[in-house]
């Protein structure tokens, strides 16, 4: 008979469970620009992610759990809706929309803003823009002069791919201005990274211990 599943108490706020609760590093954040993340759904208890801590530090911030979406989430509200994705001519495909241009005065007013972030791996954010009409019409914002990103935990194609985290923060401070407002929480970041950094190591080192060592039973005697 097997042992019945006993569910882990979790946290009311980040929905983790307690041992690996994330609010000590929620960094409370005013921010004009209105922030709607999509996170793909194997996404949602990836222990590594970082929209959740995102979601609870932002003050602005929605998040929708979501692969294809058919007709778009966001409100028709008068705020100007676009996309943070690379403007990359590598992403092309027979049924993919063009995406709008930028008009050029839309960044002027942040408060009239609505940033789209993809949350998933980039394959992943890949496939829910092929997936989603609505997503592929909105004018894309792309990230430039990025810095190095510190998101160590988790494999990187290319040298400007961010955490969700930080290249949201970037998109901010691009449109809004005012760097060091959001320092705080890319600082909180960081001891998130350091803290999943050392849970892994613990991990390996528990590992180790417990894999079975070979047995000497006896010695072979070689004989020429």
């Amino acid at each position: 008979m097997s042992a019945a599943f006993v569910q882990r108490p979790q946290c009311t706020v980040c929905l983790r469970p307690l041992s690996a609760c994330i609010c000590c590093w929620v960094a409370p954040t005013t921010h004009a620009v209105e922030v709607l993340v999509l996170q793909h759904p194997q996404e949602v208890h990836q222990a590594k992610g970082s929209a959740r801590l995102l979601h609870l530090s932002l003050a602005h911030c929605r998040l929708v759990v979501g692969e294809a979406f058919d007709v778009p989430v966001w409100p028709v509200d008068g705020k100007h809706t676009l996309l943070l994705y690379p403007d990359s001519l590598h992403d092309t495909a027979p049924d993919l929309q063009a995406p709008s241009a930028l008009p050029p005065e839309w960044p002027q007013d942040p408060s009239r803003l609505r940033l789209v972030v993809l949350d998933g791996t980039w394959r992943k954010s890949r496939k829910m823009l092929y997936q989603s009409p609505p997503l592929q019409q909105l004018p894309r914002l792309a990230l430039h002069n990025l810095p190095p990103s510190h998101y160590r935990v988790r494999k990187a194609h290319g040298p400007d791919q961010l955490s969700t985290l930080e290249a949201t923060c970037h998109a901010l401070c691009q449109l809004e201005g005012d760097a060091a407002r959001f320092q705080p929480l890319l600082d909180a970041f960081d001891g998130f990274v350091e803290y999943l950094e050392q849970a892994g190591r613990q991990r390996s080192a528990q590992a180790d211990k417990s894999w079975p060592r070979p047995k000497v039973t006896g010695s072979v005697q070689m004989t020429s």
